[in-house]
């Protein structure tokens, strides 16, 4: 069905997956937030998308947006190229993980299936980014998220960076320079009600602050 659709339409669909990824739907606010469009234009694709046939959105004025079957499939597709893109760049071609996601944003729309499944198998059929995010299946499965935001962590507990919202390369760039990157381990010292800023020690000991504009895009699996 990719075939049939523009460029604009999958970034739509992957857009109300990745805000909808939790239960709750996509509202039209977000949406035109998350792809820096207007309200007014997206309300007029989000209808656009709901007339095919079949159906690729179910919309509800004021209740916001979800994936149909048909729709979430298209956002999953994008998604496994998008995500298997970032990885080729950054273990084969040497991208820091801070470019990887640009590059393969105009590149995951214009790979055919073939070379998608020919960059899977040379890397061994990955199951995550260079960012922790998980890779969809040939099936477009994915593991069922078991991690937590870092922002609703406190004192003592601890666990393992899995994965970082990788849309910003200067937060990235910053992260990388402290170690908080996937597979560190990170324990939580302080917790500050004022401001909702956290201290914690990163693999090594390391000491670092961070503020919950940064701690909310972190995902940590806990450990006993």
């Amino acid at each position: 069905m990719r075939e049939n659709l523009t460029q604009s339409i999958e970034d739509y669909l992957k857009a109300v997956y990745e805000l909808s990824s939790r239960g709750a739907r996509a509202t039209t606010t977000d949406l035109a937030h998350f792809l820096n469009v207007t309200p007014a234009s997206v309300t007029g694709m989000i209808k656009k998308l709901s007339a095919t046939e079949p159906p690729l959105v179910e919309y509800r004025k004021h209740r916001g947006v979800m994936l149909t079957n048909a729709g979430e499939k298209v956002a999953l597709e994008t998604i496994r190229h998008h995500r298997l893109l970032e990885l080729f760049l950054h273990q084969i071609l040497d991208y820091p993980w801070d470019e990887v996601h640009d590059e393969a944003d105009r590149l995951e729309h214009v790979i055919s299936e073939k070379f998608e499944r020919a960059i899977a198998s040379a890397l061994g059929n990955p199951d995550h980014d260079p960012h922790g995010d998980p890779i969809p299946g040939y099936d477009l499965s994915l593991p069922e998220a078991t991690d937590t935001l870092l922002s609703e962590l406190r004192p003592p507990q601890r666990g393992v960076v899995t994965r970082v919202r990788d849309t910003d390369p200067e937060l990235l760039r910053y992260l990388h320079d402290l170690g908080v990157v996937p597979e560190a381990e990170v324990k939580i010292l302080s917790y500050s009600e004022f401001d909702g800023n956290l201290e914690i020690t990163v693999t090594g000991g390391k000491k670092v602050v961070l503020g919950p504009r940064i701690t909310g895009q972190i995902h940590i699996h806990l450990k006993s």
